[in-house]
């Protein structure tokens, strides 16, 4: 048994699994636990107080992370988690033999080829036959992550990517004035600046300023709530553009990465707007790209929460990457 850990922006999932002898697929979760970033001082905290409550008789030396950002020597480095994170600290303060760090998203995605049609809600259905080939898995939270699933044997391997971090491309009039209001105070826009938590914070801001309205919430929750309960008109127009600006991302995406296989969608927000997505603009601005309509036609999308998926992943790569005993 061994921990594995899946730590975004805003929670941390934990599990105890294993693997079933001589099935490297085949991982299972014995004990799990989703904590509140917010209300933990570190990383390392979370992780003591989940051992703390496993059976005496468990022991664990092995731990896998999937994390938001990158490793740069002792460090986990992403400006959307709440606390720097030490890896010498946490195999100091665990008795940690082995630790190993993967992207976040990299992790969601390895799973994603164990997911279930039932697990999931299409967003963007098709009559062609399924086929195999490159899978997009992607989504917004704190931040905008993004990896690719190729299949293979004996199997699977994961690109973990940064796309979110490319510039952002408006469609229409209204998002090159958002793209114009948004670069007055930094030199590099992405499109995890509008398609994140954040991100809808900063379209509610801005188009709040086109509009000359006030600016009367504050919290990406609040601008969700408003927008799916109609209460606030610069809300509801916020959530539009975010849906149909992650159209276009994701069409843009499955061209550059060519995921016929297909894409899941992930994340913290896309779940709390599942009916939101399904009538907006999504669909529409995915298939907007010209000469390459027909192709992104036969591109079937799907939404899946995120759950366990980020732990069963980062345990599956961190088995992946060891010799079969």
């Amino acid at each position: 048994m061994f921990l594995a850990a899946d730590v975004g922006g805003t929670h941390a999932r934990v599990g105890l699994v294993s693997q079933r002898p001589g099935e490297r697929q085949t991982i299972t979760v014995h004990q799990y636990q989703r904590y509140a970033c917010a209300d933990w001082p570190s990383l390392t905290a979370v992780l003591k107080d989940f051992v703390a409550h496993l059976d005496n008789s468990v022991r664990v030396d092995q731990c896998a992370v999937a994390s938001a950002g990158y490793v740069l020597g002792d460090a986990i480095v992403n400006d959307n988690l709440p606390w720097p994170v030490s890896i010498r600290d946490i195999r100091d303060s665990l008795g940690i033999d082995q630790l190993t760090v993967v992207n976040d998203f990299e992790a969601v995605a390895y799973a994603a080829q164990f997911l279930a049609q039932a697990d999931t809600t299409p967003v963007i259905e098709t009559r062609a036959e399924p086929v195999e080939g490159p899978v997009l898995v992607m989504g917004p939270g704190t931040g905008l992550g993004s990896a690719v699933l190729f299949p293979g044997k004996p199997r699977a391997s994961v690109l973990a990517t940064e796309a979110g971090q490319i510039s952002l491309a408006p469609g229409n009039a209204l998002e090159i004035d958002i793209l114009r209001w948004l670069a007055r105070d930094r030199p590099h826009v992405s499109f995890e600046d509008a398609l994140s938590g954040p991100g809808l914070l900063n379209l509610y801001q801005a188009i709040a300023h086109l509009r000359d309205r006030s600016v009367a919430l504050t919290l990406p929750s609040e601008i969700t709530q408003a927008a799916l309960d109609g209460s606030d008109v610069t809300a509801v127009e916020a959530l539009d553009v975010f849906c149909g600006l992650l159209g276009s991302f994701v069409g843009d995406l499955v061209l550059l990465y060519g995921a016929r296989g297909g894409v899941f969608l992930a994340g913290g927000i896309l779940p709390q707007i599942r009916e939101k997505l399904l009538t907006s603009s999504f669909a529409e601005r995915f298939f907007n790209k010209g000469v390459m309509r027909a192709f992104l036609q036969q591109v079937p999308v799907r939404l899946m929460e995120h759950g366990q998926h980020g732990v069963i992943g980062a345990a599956g790569l961190y088995l992946d990457s060891r010799p079969i005993r």
